[in-house]
């Protein structure tokens, strides 16, 4: 058991309460995402996981019971040290691929310069080609497509200084301070290996 105070009945009732209430969270903001990479889904998912955490950790310390699987929880930030009305904000996006399938890949970055018969002969070229037609949003949404396997992804909404353009852009990750996120989603393959483990014919 936990060394810290052994919460009383009604506090694990509580803990359980909040992770059904955070359950039809989830499941609502899936019902009505807006695309691949809602991040209402993803703030869901990380909430329940957050509930599920804390009554994981009631029930130990109240019952000395634990939960027959685990809910990973993102990386715990630190104190937000920002201000308390932002004059701007930043958002910083991270996304991993794996180069899948290099041939699907070029053979999409050829047909994006065709019309103007440009040559693409490398996979640094076919990916400059592709990142340069695409939104980043629409390759995550159909990365198979062009021969690239989704990895773990991170969004942070960080508070900034408001900033004159062009100002930035010789260090734009300078300022990816974690003091001064107001908000964090994170996505991993390591859910999916957790629900995995739970049920291995899924």
């Amino acid at each position: 058991m936990s060394d810290a105070a052994q919460p009383t009945v009604d506090e694990v009732r509580a803990a359980a309460e909040a992770v059904k209430a955070a359950l039809d969270r989830h499941l609502a903001a899936v019902e009505n995402r807006s695309g691949a990479n809602d991040p209402a889904v993803y703030a869901a998912a990380d909430a329940l996981a957050r509930a599920v955490d804390a009554y994981d950790q009631a029930l130990d310390d109240g019952h000395g019971e634990l939960l027959p699987f685990e809910v990973p929880v993102g990386e715990t930030l630190p104190a937000y040290a920002g201000p308390e009305e932002p004059e701007a904000v930043s958002v910083l996006i991270r996304r991993d691929y794996l180069v899948a399938d290099p041939d699907r890949l070029l053979g999409r970055a050829r047909r994006v310069v065709e019309p103007t018969g440009g040559p693409v002969g490398t996979l640094n070229g076919a990916l400059g080609v592709l990142f340069g037609e695409y939104e980043p949003d629409e390759i995550a949404s159909r990365c198979e497509e062009f021969g690239l396997e989704e990895g773990d992804s991170t969004l942070w909404v960080t508070a900034a200084e408001p900033h004159g353009p062009g100002e930035w852009l010789h260090e734009p990750f300078e300022d990816a301070d974690p003091e001064l996120i107001v908000c964090r989603f994170d996505v991993s393959s390591v859910y999916d290996d957790e629900l995995e483990a739970l049920d291995p014919d899924r």
